[in-house]
């Protein structure tokens, strides 16, 4: 069938059509509306044809990307204008008007010839009384429209995206032992049944399990106005189903259960596709619920100022289009001299250079010696970069602490009202931070995972698969416990600490090496060697502690053991005899803990009388 014979004159009234009512279409702007009805006979690509009626308003323009997007609803429009079936009109100034009734393939292309930009006609053509379309057909799933990824490239072989769905305006199921005659909207229990009889011999138990959420989503979650995606040669394609499910014996038991898909003209590139899409899009089963990241896709391929113009013409401008939140560009805020002064750093140069490297690699490790303000540091520009306290967590590791206790894992739960403790699946805190990170309208804003002491654990046991997502962010894995589909959201970011004094940089395996950024907070450089002495500054404070803390650090040969700041800028260390009391029972101890058995005369080297002394 041509495109003109698509849209060839009709009666007003279509026999066909007299179980449904009439629909109608407001265009953009708070404009007038649209009228039109949806037929019982089935188009081109096996979705039910819709009509618009004759006296119809149409916008005269189109947005820039519908011919990409939509090139046959845009050919259908212009053929249409061209043969005068729509119009200039003195009834709406400004706008176009069909002359006579239209027919056209599916309620969305109807609704795209209109508005002159890709519409989901299951949705925007709606009752009187404000009941979308999608409400008066049979066997469709209930809800909002969803998206779906359907892997077709390699199915037996055969890349049937390029073979058989572009070209022929469908997606397909394999299916190819299912019974004949399953009826669209089946139950998952009575698919489960039909799976186990037959495919009894030929599938393994894992198989049968996936074939009947594959089963189940194509044939009762999936319904028309639904977006669809699937990839072929390296680029993402998009869709929108456009009817029900048909059942047939394809000859070569590829694609035995089809629905018709109106698909955009041209593929996004796999690589250019934001990093969520990415992460969502790798997870490895044929069907895959991608509704997460609909926003994302619904973007794809739009211009800011295409999204802006969409959201200019909304009836609510106060509700924004999902697409541009979506959109946010994640951004960590650049540390100034304030933070600086705030931190007594003494160059906001450095702390840039942290938030750079938090940039580029995510993960962050602060190491050094005790006393270095390593923990305090990660806590505060956490803070900083993510605008506030409540996106930051921390979880210290120690020896016992496990993958279980970190991500997820069974724990004795009390159930309020039986009272009995049974093992429930709980998450911990880097499970929790990610859900979070991840909700809608949080995606945009960054969050961060404190780990205090992260080289006192069991780093491969804690991280599990997890080490694997560390490194690469636009991937998932399927988890350990839950068997959920899990990627570490772009927008979380992890600080570590690490005393090099309680085990040694060289002891970190080159796996953690990799996957982190290592920054130094040592007594021999800056921003910690000049710590105290700007700390007593500020504090009007004299700057004995800080002489004396130079000459004990230049005493201790072994960099890892060198004493750090924070322990001279407290309170109790400033009342009468603090500071003896601290360096007899903070200080020394680490030394003589650090030369144990070598019979070195701590109080002769180290003690405050020696030091002073050595200071004349």
């Amino acid at each position: 069938m041509s495109e003109r014979d698509e849209a060839r004159p009709g009666p007003a009234e279509h026999e066909a059509a007299a179980a449904y009512p009439e629909f109608l279409l407001r265009l953009p702007g708070n404009g007038p509306q649209a009228r039109g009805r949806l037929l019982a006979e089935k188009g081109t690509n096996g979705s039910q044809k819709f009509v618009v009626l004759a006296g119809s308003p149409a916008r005269r323009d189109v947005v820039p990307s519908f011919p990409l997007r939509m090139p046959s609803s845009h050919r259908l429009r212009e053929s249409l204008i061209a043969e005068g079936a729509i119009r200039e009109t003195s009834s709406w100034p400004g706008r176009l008007e069909t002359v006579r009734d239209i027919e056209c393939n599916s309620p969305s292309a109807a609704a795209e010839v209109l508005v002159g930009r890709s519409a989901n006609g299951w949705v925007e053509w709606k009752t009187a009384d404000g009941h979308p379309l999608a409400d008066f057909l049979n066997n469709v799933g209930w809800g909002p429209n969803r998206a779906w990824l359907v892997r077709g490239s390699n199915v037996s072989g055969i890349d049937l995206v390029q073979r058989m769905w572009l070209p022929g305006q469908r997606v397909s199921l394999a299916a190819s032992r299912l019974r004949q005659g399953v009826e669209q909207g089946v139950t998952k229990d009575l698919l489960r049944s039909f799976v186990e009889q037959d495919y009894e011999s030929t599938a393994t138990y894992n198989q049968k399990l996936e074939l009947v959420e594959e089963l189940h989503a194509f044939l009762s979650r999936m319904k028309p106005g639904d977006t669809v995606c699937t990839i072929s040669g390296g680029r993402l394609y998009v869709g929108e189903i456009t009817g029900a499910v048909d059942q047939t014996a394809s000859d070569d038991g590829r694609s035995n259960l089809r629905r018709p898909v109106e698909w955009q003209n041209t593929g996004h590139a796999y690589d250019t596709l934001p990093e969520e899409l990415q992460q969502k899009l790798s997870v490895q089963h044929d069907i895959v619920d991608l509704t997460a990241v609909h926003p994302l896709i619904e973007g794809l391929g739009l211009s800011d100022q295409e999204l802006d113009a969409a959201q200019a013409i909304r009836r609510d401008p106060t509700v924004e289009i999902p697409a541009i939140t979506a959109r946010r560009e994640l951004e960590l805020p650049e540390p100034g001299q304030e933070l600086a002064d705030e931190l007594l750093v003494h160059d906001p140069t450095w702390l840039r250079e942290l938030r750079d490297l938090l940039w580029d690699e995510r993960q962050l490790v602060l190491y050094g010696p005790p006393g270095t303000g390593k923990t305090f540091l990660a806590l505060r520009i956490a803070e900083f970069l993510g605008s506030g306290p409540e996106q930051v967590k921390l979880v210290q590791f120690h020896p016992s602490y496990s993958y279980e206790d970190f991500f997820e894992g069974f724990r004795p739960k009390e159930d309020p009202e039986t009272r009995e403790v049974a093992f429930r699946l709980t998450a911990g805190p880097l499970r929790e931070l990610a859900d979070l990170a991840s909700r809608e309208g949080n995606r945009h804003i960054p969050h961060f995972l404190i780990i205090d002491e992260i080289n006192r654990a069991n780093l491969a046991k804690v991280f599990g698969e997890l080490y694997f997502l560390l490194e690469y962010r636009n991937k998932s894995v399927r988890l350990t416990y839950s068997g959920d589909d899990f990627a570490l959201p772009p927008n979380l970011f992890v600080i570590g600490t690490m005393n090099t004094a309680d085990r040694s940089i060289a002891l970190v395996d080159a796996a953690m090496r990799r996957r982190f950024a290592f920054v130094e907070l040592s007594p021999r450089t800056e921003p910690t060697a000049g710590l105290l002495r700007r700390w007593l500054t500020k504090e009007n404070k004299d700057s004995e502690p800080a002489d004396l803390l130079d000459a004990l650090n230049s005493r201790i040969d072994d960099a890892d053991f060198r004493v750090g700041p924070s322990y001279l800028m407290t309170k109790g260390v400033y009342r009468d005899g603090g500071l003896e009391r601290t360096w007899r029972t903070k200080i020394l101890p680490l030394l003589e803990e650090h030369h144990y058995g070598e019979g070195v005369d701590i109080e002769q080297r180290y003690g405050l009388a020696a030091l002073r002394e050595s200071l004349g």
